[in-house]
């Protein structure tokens, strides 16, 4: 909807109006079908040979690594359009020794010590994959957390709704996704007997019986005799369920691959096979796609079966995960309907400093979505002085900018608004929302506002994030005289300063990993006990006033294990176990988390950045980068990261290439392609102003100000220090109340309650009325209705009123002998229009 038609009900209706917000789906377009050329019969003459096709065979190279061992191979071929094809059936398959490997179907399985190669023929051309094997001839024992495990995973037994419940079901208890194979080992072939694992007839072992079918069990059947499930139980009961040695356990899994790792599927019910492979530390590699447990995340467009094969459903984009052990991870699937004609949009050349418009649109041809036109200079000027500054732009400002010639008032329009001052005051608030900035029982009003007012001089300072972050983590002194040091007292549990720090900075929440191996995420119990590590020598003592509190350094304090008790030494999210002895260990940890090279770090902020001027991060929601819920553009979710460190950190320069892009000043304007669309930014995405813009802005346009705790008459929502000041209007509109540190609780969610507030509140009406506005413009500067009526709809929607709306309000005013009441009538339902509420 174009914002000029927001206002386009009469004005009788306006009251009855409620703020709305409709709801989006994801929605793509398509390109014609291309036939895949097939393999030409050899012994026909062919009077030049074929071009060489785009096939790529997965994985890249097979290693063999013991008798037992295979791996499965898939081709997929890229068609010019883009278009991915498994075309695995169609090439014809062999190995260059078979002497040292064969091939079993769609699989590679060893029978010599060597090396040698698999050969797929397509379309006149071979294409080959190094194979490497050695102990061909040793078949090593069952393992249990190597090989029984991963059955039990694979099964879904130590799953949350199974035996992996914290109570367990039916009286056996797993430890969930198997995060405690010692504890396991022992629950199986120690509890009940002779009943669950009977090694005198070990296919009699209730464990089998149950998982066959064979007698009553509430899981249901989970696998049949002649499967590799079964088999891998039945030997490791017949080898007498040997517990893996405490001096030989069998290597971590290092890594897992799955392959490909990107297909674009056209057409309903297309398959697309894909392969997991697990690296060891010792590296060795293993298939383990028969043992992954596989989901997706829009099972609706790319569903995908426990054999890892996908089935393409309605036009959409999902992303296929695979979990094997610990490790998580995923595939992009862009499913297209067959048929579909699609042209390719002119877009002008793309510099270097325009990185994001490139990654935008490369996106936006994989899914054939056409991008909406660039937004009015009036749209414009309203989006983004809201977006940078918290305001609407003044009816000068507004003049100045729509009839300046200028090809780059845009860009110098940006560059002001960066100057200014609000600037810094917004990031100061979203910064101080996520470290819960606010007076508690055990934090004083003066912390809280020394507090906000050291954060609100870093932005202004111009101050590098990554140096910020590394002040605030290692902070010391007391609480009025370093300020920073409230980050420590505010939040004074370690576990749960440990997951702040992770979800605030880094974007991940370990919250899942403190009690279990987390379900979706790489995440482990040791990963999150070694990182708590960190934070578990800060020592706490009172200074001489006291409201006052001295964050020091204790040089001593252990985390413990709770599942084995031992001491956990820190150790980064997803690093090393660095050496910490004598140091400052929150010093090492911002060493860590701010340096270029950190994996999560720049990308995080990145993206809560993105999200602010986009509507919608490329991870959603901005503090939840995980494994299982990806960025829609991993290319530019990663160059923004590696953009913030060229830059240094600083947040200006980042924001000033988000807002340069024709991705953000597009029109919020659908086509056809791209209406439903809401992740891939081929158009505006209408956003409610947030609640302290949205006061602000009122106040604005009425010249009515407020009075806030600790602050003077007119100051700004956006600069109230403590979380606990607030009103009726900011907590209706979303207000964040600072409890945690995640991003949504500020919420910008239209509700019923906020446009009965400003339909029946005081907060429209009253300040339409304390600001004498319209009184002043009648009586004293002598305007006309006319004039008037263009004056509200710059002030409050950055454009003029159109013909018909100017001609029915002159109309409402002619009829009435009071304009002053008729004209504050106009002003409350302009300010109580959706055009005014939203962001567009």
């Amino acid at each position: 909807m174009s914002s000029r038609t927001f206002l386009g009900q009469p004005i009788r209706t306006w009251a009855n109006r409620c703020v709305a917000m409709a709801a989006l789906i994801v929605t793509w377009a398509s390109v014609a079908a291309y036939a895949v050329t097939p393999d030409p019969d050899p012994s026909a003459s062919r009077p030049a040979k074929p071009p060489r096709p785009a096939l790529e065979v997965y994985p890249p190279n097979v290693q063999l690594d013991s008798a037992r061992d295979y791996q499965s191979f898939v081709a997929v071929l890229r068609r010019p359009d883009g278009i991915t094809v498994d075309v695995t059936d169609q090439v014809r398959w062999s190995v260059g020794d078979d002497a040292v490997a064969r091939v079993d179907g769609v699989r590679v399985v060893p029978i010599a010590d060597g090396k040698t190669e698999l050969v797929g023929r397509f379309s006149g051309h071979n294409f080959k994959v190094p194979v490497n094997v050695k102990d061909a001839t040793v078949k090593p024992a069952i393992s249990f957390a190597k090989d029984v495990m991963p059955v039990l995973t694979r099964s879904g037994c130590n799953t949350g709704s199974c035996h992996g419940a914290a109570r367990g079901k039916d009286g056996f208890r797993l430890s969930l996704f198997g995060f405690d194979p010692d504890g396991d080992y022992h629950r199986i072939t120690r509890e009940m007997g002779v009943r669950r694992v009977n090694l005198a007839v070990p296919d009699e072992s209730l464990m089998l019986r149950k998982a066959i079918g064979a007698v009553p069990h509430t899981g249901g059947k989970l696998f049949d005799v002649d499967s590799p499930y079964y088999a891998t139980m039945l030997e490791w009961l017949q080898d007498g369920a040997p517990e893996d040695p405490s001096d030989a356990k069998p290597p971590a899994v290092e890594s897992l691959a799955v392959y490909p790792q990107q297909a674009v599927i056209e057409g309903t019910g297309t398959k697309q096979r894909f392969v997991a492979v697990a690296t060891y530390e010792d590296g060795t590699t293993r298939d383990v796609t028969n043992l992954s447990a596989f989901s997706s995340n829009n099972s609706g467009s790319a569903d995908i079966d426990g054999t890892g094969t996908v089935t393409a459903g309605s036009r959409g984009e999902a992303f296929v995960m695979a979990r094997f052990d610990t490790k998580t991870v995923g595939s992009q699937v862009l499913t297209l309907p067959e048929g579909l004609v699609y042209e390719t949009p002119q877009q002008p050349a793309r510099g270097e400093d325009q990185y994001i418009d490139q990654l935008v649109d490369k996106k936006l041809h994989q899914l054939r979505i056409t991008p909406s036109g660039q937004c009015s200079d009036e749209e414009f000027i309203r989006r983004v002085t809201i977006d940078v500054i918290g305001l609407l732009p003044t009816e000068d400002e507004f003049h100045q900018f729509v009839n300046d010639p200028s090809e780059n008032k845009r860009a110098e329009l940006i560059d002001r608004l960066l100057a200014r001052k609000e600037f810094s005051e917004i990031w100061a608030m979203k910064f101080a929302q996520l470290l819960m900035i606010k007076s508690t029982n055990q934090v004083s009003y003066k912390s809280a506002f020394l507090y906000s007012k050291w954060l609100t001089e870093q932005f202004q300072n111009r101050v590098p994030v990554d140096q910020m972050v590394h002040e605030l983590l290692t902070s010391t002194g007391g609480t009025f005289s370093q300020p920073a040091t409230n980050f420590y007292e505010i939040e004074r549990d370690r576990l749960k300063t440990s997951e702040n720090v992770a979800q605030v900075f880094l974007g991940i929440r370990t919250q899942c990993a403190q009690c279990h191996n987390h379900p979706f995420d790489r995440w482990t119990m040791d990963d999150y006990y070694g990182f708590a590590a960190f934070f578990s020598q800060i020592g706490r003592k009172q200074a001489e006033d006291y409201r006052e509190k001295i964050i020091y350094n204790r040089g001593s304090g252990t985390t413990k294990h709770p599942v084995s008790g031992a001491t956990v030494e820190p150790k980064f999210l997803g690093g090393e176990a660095p050496e910490t002895r004598g140091k400052d260990r929150r010093k090492v940890l911002a060493d860590w988390l701010t340096a270029p090279e950190n994996p999560y770090f720049a990308k995080s902020i990145a993206n809560r950045v993105w999200a602010h001027f986009m509507g919608v991060g490329l991870v959603d929601e901005v503090d939840d980068i995980r494994v299982s819920n990806p960025p829609s553009n991993p290319e530019l979710f990663d160059t923004l990261g590696e953009k913030l460190v060229a830059y240094d950190f600083d947040f200006r320069a980042l924001v000033r290439d988000i807002c340069n892009s024709d991705a953000y000043q597009r029109s919020c304007q659908t086509n056809d392609s791209n209406q439903h669309d809401n992740r891939n930014y081929a158009h505006a995405v209408i956003r409610r102003i947030p609640a302290e813009s949205m006061l602000d802005c009122l106040s604005q346009v009425t010249d009515s100000p407020d009075k806030f705790r600790g602050l003077p008459l007119g100051a700004r929502a956006v600069q109230i220090a403590d979380g606990t000041t607030s009103n009726y209007f900011l907590t209706t509109f979303g207000r964040s109340p600072r409890a945690t540190v995640c991003e949504c609780e500020a919420s910008t969610d239209p509700s019923l309650s906020q446009a009965l507030h400003l339909l029946n509140g005081n907060s429209v009406q009253g300040k339409i009325a304390s600001g004498k506005l319209i009184r002043t413009w009648l009586k004293e500067e002598k305007l006309s209705p006319e004039q008037i009526l263009d004056r509200l709809y710059v002030r409050s929607l950055s454009r003029m009123p159109t013909k018909e709306e100017r001609d029915d309000l002159l109309a409402m005013v002619n009829e009435q002998s009071n304009a002053e009441a008729v004209l504050q009538d106009v002003a409350w339902a302009i300010l109580n229009s959706r055009e005014f509420a939203f962001n567009h």
